[in-house]
């Protein structure tokens, strides 16, 4: 079975019961659009719903008409779609679209920069890449560099010249697929991540990953058919993704949120009797401070059915979660550990039954194996710190053309995940420090060499190191330390300025004017960085976010 066939499933058994919301508040409500004049080409006079929804059958239908163009295209086994959207009821059925023809699908990160989508269209070989209105510029600024080998296809309003319209093509196209012979071998997607480089990798995923996804996803949060799971995070990333496949595999409803205001969120949850909710740390503590401040009034809501709080992505502080369950008493809490190479959350997760180890990511998740060895990869003491390793169904293939890279991640089916952990006498295993030097900020990676690169090219810097320092609330901040050119002044405001170029999450949050130390062989000693400047208290970074 395949992760087609439960959609296939659910289109059968639970055809009529809603499938997926959007919630948009940023957008007026206009009246309600049947699935027909949304499936067909949606007049560019029209504002779109504050609401929309589309059943299982729906879905089903969308992914068909879609999966119908891209065969009469060519596009079957072993070809490549790229999927570059905002969070929306399309992002969903394009995915099953794609994999219905046996082809990969391969998400880009919205906030990838043109020559970064350049580079990861050219990596994975898209024969096709499916982007919506809010890349046209980025997407036409390497039209002519990937155009020959990929067709460009545009979903929204007003299609691009240069690209093909999504809604022309699939307006003459069934609305039934042939069922394609999938197994659980076969390759199904294409993720990126990236390393302290800051150049992606692309990492292939078998069917049997996805599936595997969503038994875990089931088995550790007790999903049932009458939970209501709300969706905020990017789709793109495979933690929202695979947080997703729990409503796919047991065909209950989700929501999916464009925006992460305090106010929607509850609201959101309140409305659509939402009964799971994953976030991210700064919302969860963001939502804490609108309570504080009276800015959200719990008496004003219905929030009895909401019974699971997840977290994952970032390390969570035992205090906010505390803070949360003082709140919210009658909530269960949860936390999960993964990377994009073993499918997103669930390799290792704390387990509802487990809030008393709060701080801890958990222990093995459904299906999965885990150990922590030594540089020499023997397994250490318990107690003793080491690798993570990871072993189980949901480990990727391997990274897409790049057999070193994956010599080095992959030994005898374990995975090395780079984070360095410890194992308590319970069997919880603790994260202790990330072998990389990759910054997580509010559940999204930072890459330093891609901002030290940047920050070079400004004419009063001689040396830049940028290394990652606690904050309460987005778990880190990028901190610059700036080493100016001798005899030349440079202020805070210049660095600042001179760094709007960057897109907003990339943009260090502390500038700090000092010395960038090297050794021998010149490579920076962030290590003794984050001694110096990383145990001096948490940065509140909040008024400069």
């Amino acid at each position: 079975m395949t992760i087609v066939h439960l959609l296939e499933r659910n289109a059968r058994e639970y055809a009529q019961d809603v499938a997926l919301v959007e919630i948009n508040p940023d957008q007026p409500e206009t009246r309600k659009m049947t699935w027909h004049e949304y499936e067909l080409v949606e007049p560019t006079h029209r504002v779109r719903s504050y609401r929309r929804e589309i059943t299982w059958a729906v879905f089903n239908e969308k992914a068909n008409r879609l999966a119908n163009m891209l065969t009469q295209h060519g596009i079957g086994k072993g070809k490549k779609v790229a999927i570059l959207l905002m969070n929306c009821i399309d992002w969903l059925p394009v995915y099953f679209g794609i994999l219905k023809t046996g082809a990969l699908a391969v998400p880009l990160n919205y906030r990838y920069s043109p020559d970064e989508i350049d580079y990861c269209v050219k990596l994975a070989e898209a024969d096709v890449l499916i982007f919506g209105p809010e890349f046209i510029g980025r997407v036409e600024a390497v039209a002519d560099k990937i155009s020959e080998k990929t067709t460009l296809i545009y979903l929204g309003a007003g299609c691009p010249a240069f690209a093909d319209d999504y809604n022309d093509l699939i307006s003459e196209c069934s609305g039934i697929f042939p069922e394609c012979q999938l197994e659980e071998s076969d390759d199904a997607a294409i993720y990126f991540s990236s390393g302290t480089t800051g150049f992606p990798k692309a990492i292939l995923h078998n069917h049997e990953s996805l599936i595997h996804s969503c038994r875990v996803e089931q088995k550790h949060h007790n999903q049932t058919k009458d939970d209501c799971f709300l969706c905020i995070p990017p789709l793109y990333h495979t933690g929202a993704k695979m947080h997703w496949f729990g409503s796919l595999i047991t065909g209950s409803k989700a929501v999916i949120l464009k925006g992460a205001q305090s106010k929607n969120i509850i609201k959101t949850a309140s409305d659509e009797k939402c009964t799971i909710v994953w976030l991210l740390v700064p919302w969860a503590q963001d939502i804490l401070n609108a309570i504080e401040r009276g800015e959200i009034d719990l008496k004003d809501y219905e929030l009895s059915q909401w019974r699971l709080m997840h977290i994952g992505a970032q390390p969570v502080p035992q205090s906010l979660i505390k803070h949360w369950l003082e709140i919210f008493p009658n909530q269960q809490y949860d936390t999960n550990y993964g990377l994009s190479e073993s499918i997103g959350p669930g390799a290792v997760h704390l387990g509802i039954e487990n809030v008393h180890k709060v701080g801890a990511i958990g222990v093995p998740g459904y299906g999965w194996e885990v150990k922590i060895v030594s540089p020499e990869g023997e397994t250490v003491a318990q107690g003793d710190v080491g690798e993570l390793c990871l072993k189980g169904p949901g480990v990727m293939t391997c990274y897409y053309h790049d057999e070193k890279a994956t010599a080095d991640t992959l030994k005898d089916g374990w995975l090395y995940t780079g984070d360095m952990a410890m194992q308590d006498e319970e069997g919880f295993i603790y994260l202790v420090d990330r072998k990389k030097d990759v910054i997580i900020t509010g559940g999204e990676n930072l890459y330093p060499v891609q901002i030290e690169n940047f920050l070079s090219g400004f004419n009063k810097i001689k040396d830049v190191a940028v290394i990652g320092l606690p904050d309460k609330r987005l778990g880190e901040i990028a901190a610059a330390i700036i080493e100016v050119k001798p005899g030349v002044e440079c202020t805070e405001e210049e660095v600042n300025e001179f760094c709007l170029k960057l897109p907003r999450y990339k943009r260090p949050r502390k500038i700090i004017f000092a010395d960038v130390p090297r050794n021998p062989t010149g490579k920076i000693e962030k290590p003794k960085l984050r001694k110096m400047y990383g145990a001096d208290g948490l940065v509140d970074a909040q008024n400069k976010s």
